[in-house]
Order: structure tokens, then C-alpha cells, then sequence
């Protein structure tokens, strides 16, 4: 099973989710970026892929998840945080040791976890999805420098949901945001774990 980003991206910025409860959600969408009550100091995890959100969230319908955002980066911000990440779990291919990788994870802002991507069915494909979990200086970097644009996704995965449920896999196919691979050097996909 490949590791693979996939995301709907362009030159300058990338669009990842998350999912909130309206009391979060509503606030941010009008000041452009995650004010109170989202709190910072929380460990907050963004994710590239539509249907690993949907999946997350139940198709926005979980307590807490009701909304999903699209959340627009600066690929700068994005590249940092990928740099300065640790993979969430030790992996032997990855770290030369166990005490090794806790070095890094103690001192690394964001962790990368890599879950099963999903179909429009939510089932799993043969590939995983990253997870980024983003704390201190990275979850500040985020709200305070990346975010470049907020947009709601909820009826959009209600509209896809509804017509998995109908058997209108075409249309539910051409409403899903257009994700393609996303570039990373060798080095870079060394440390994240893609490949």
C-alpha cells in the first residue's frame, strides 16, 4: 500500500479539510481564518484528501464535525510544516532507532499519520492518505500566516452523500474536488514516509 499526498492544489496555495461544530466553524468562516473559540493550543489536524474527511466526519454529520471547511495554504506553509514534521509512530524503515524517533517527535510541531485513503463508498483503497497534526509554533503559523482562504464543504458532502446513497456514482464522482499527486522531493518523502 503506497503513501501517497493527493490534494487540489496550484502554483502559490493547497486546499486541505477539517471538520468543526457550527460554534467553531461559523466564526472563522467570517474573520477568513480560526478564532476563539478554536483553541490553539490544541493539536489540530488538517487533511488533503475530500473523502478521508467525509469518511472522518460521516459525511459531516458526526457531533462536533457537523462542518466541513475547505481551508486554503500557502504551499510555503504547507512545506514547513512537512519539514518540520515526525511520523506519529515509530517506523524501522524510517528511524534509525526508537530513542531516535522520540528525539524527533519531542522536538518536531507536527505529526504526520497516514490512514487508508477512502472511495466514494468510504471503504479503503490501496493507498493511504496523510493526516498533519499541527501544535505550537505550527498551529500558529497556520492560523496566524498560511490560510490565504475559509469555504464551507457541508453541502457539498451532504450533495455527494446523498447521491452515493442513490446509486449516482458519475455524479457523485464529478462533484469531488480535483485532487492529483503532490510533488515532494526525495528527502522530503524520506522523512514524511510517502512513497
Amino acid at each position: 500500500m503506497s503513501n501517497e499526498i493527493r490534494a487540489r492544489y496550484d502554483d502559490d496555495t493547497i486546499v486541505v479539510y477539517q471538520a468543526y461544530s457550527p460554534e467553531i466553524a461559523e466564526p472563522a468562516l467570517r474573520a477568513g481564518t480560526f478564532v476563539a473559540p478554536f483553541k490553539r493550543g490544541r493539536m489540530t489536524w488538517i487533511k488533503p484528501s475530500f473523502l478521508w474527511m467525509a469518511y472522518r466526519s460521516g459525511w459531516a454529520r458526526k457531533p462536533g464535525q457537523e462542518r466541513v471547511l475547505a481551508v486554503t495554504i500557502t504551499r510555503a506553509g504547507f512545506e514547513w510544516a512537512l519539514v518540520h514534521s515526525c511520523l506519529s509512530a515509530f517506523d524501522p524503515s524510517h528511524h534509525a532507532s526508537d530513542e531516535a524517533w522520540r528525539r524527533q517527535l519531542a522536538t518536531s510541531p507536527v505529526r504526520i499519520q497516514w490512514d487508508p485513503d477512502k472511495d466514494l463508498h468510504l471503504r479503503p483503497l490501496p493507498r493511504r492518505a496523510i493526516q498533519i497534526g499541527l501544535a505550537g509554533e505550527a498551529s500558529d503559523r497556520y492560523v496566524g500566516e498560511w490560510i490565504t482562504g475559509l469555504a464551507d464543504e457541508t453541502e457539498r458532502a451532504h450533495e455527494i452523500e446523498a447521491l452515493v446513497r442513490d446509486h449516482r456514482l458519475d455524479e457523485a464522482r464529478a462533484l469531488l474536488p480535483a485532487e492529483r499527486p503532490y510533488p515532494v522531493s526525495a528527502e522530503l518523502a524520506a522523512r514524511i514516509g510517502a512513497g
